[in-house]
């Protein structure tokens, strides 16, 4: 049977299609575009062409931030957080770990044990601390999120809490003078600090980073700096979600 699998984020839409254990499909959408060009309303329920996109509906399973909201119609309904440990489950292979999971508003921290989520911490009331704040400070530093990946040494400090006093306080230190690389080093240290109190409560020996925010490599030295932990990078870390969703639907068709 192929399942299709839709993590609705803040930031972007994920679609993934998973024949059995093979991904056959898999897109990546901004949000406000997908639902202004790829939706229609009724009822209360969103209906997506998927057909029209190259999905299949034979099964539908949605996740994410704007499920709450809104709902596609023929999909079934599984929760955020369960469909991103069975992302990462499926995609690592691993059954004993913390994940990280770094989206466009939020940040989720997961520990898993033997396959099973034991305890969760979130943070969906400060920018600061996801990847929008990452989209921001780049655009104050005038380089792209890959740019800003590249550097992890020599960080100038930052210690604003709040994502829009963190700009000013980046503003600052470019007027006092400081290397662009030592100031991109200071933005992705602040992100980790504003995690780590988080991957400390839930520490593990292995840490899995999932979102948009796993694609910034320097965040993953620091955090493997900091923690010492084992660092694991998913193969599709922003798909993690969608990923999920088909590997939940097979986990309960084949139990």
């Amino acid at each position: 049977m192929s399942i299709t699998g839709i993590d609705l984020g803040s930031r972007t839409i994920k679609i993934i299609e998973m024949d059995g254990q093979e991904i056959i499909n898999h897109s990546l959408y901004d949000t406000v575009s997908f639902y202004r060009n790829c939706g229609r309303i009724a009822d209360g329920e969103m209906t997506v062409d998927l057909a029209g996109l190259g999905f299949s509906r034979e099964r539908i399973i949605a996740t994410g931030y704007g499920k709450i909201s809104v709902r596609i119609a023929g999909a079934e309904q599984i929760p955020e957080i369960q469909a991103h440990v069975y992302g990462a489950l499926w995609q690592s292979g691993l059954q004993d770990f913390t994940l990280l999971d770094i989206g466009g508003q939020d940040t989720k921290v997961v520990q898993v044990r033997q396959g099973q989520m034991l305890d969760f911490l979130t943070n969906d009331r400060c920018a600061a601390s996801s990847g929008r704040y990452l989209e921001n400070m780049a655009a104050v530093l005038g380089m792209s999120l890959e740019e800003l990946s590249s550097f992890s040494e020599e960080a100038v400090e930052l210690n604003a809490t709040c994502a829009i006093f963190g700009e000013t306080e980046l503003i600052a230190r470019i007027v006092e003078g400081h290397p662009v690389s030592h100031l991109a080093a200071g933005v992705n240290y602040s992100l980790y600090r504003r995690v780590s109190a988080m991957l400390n409560r839930l520490r593990s020996k292995k840490i899995i980073l999932a979102g948009g925010g796993a694609l910034n490599s320097a965040l993953a030295k620091i955090i493997a700096r900091e923690t010492g932990s084992a660092i694991y990078q998913l193969p599709r870390p922003q798909y993690n979600g969608a990923i999920g969703c088909c590997a939940w639907a097979w986990r309960h068709e084949t139990a």
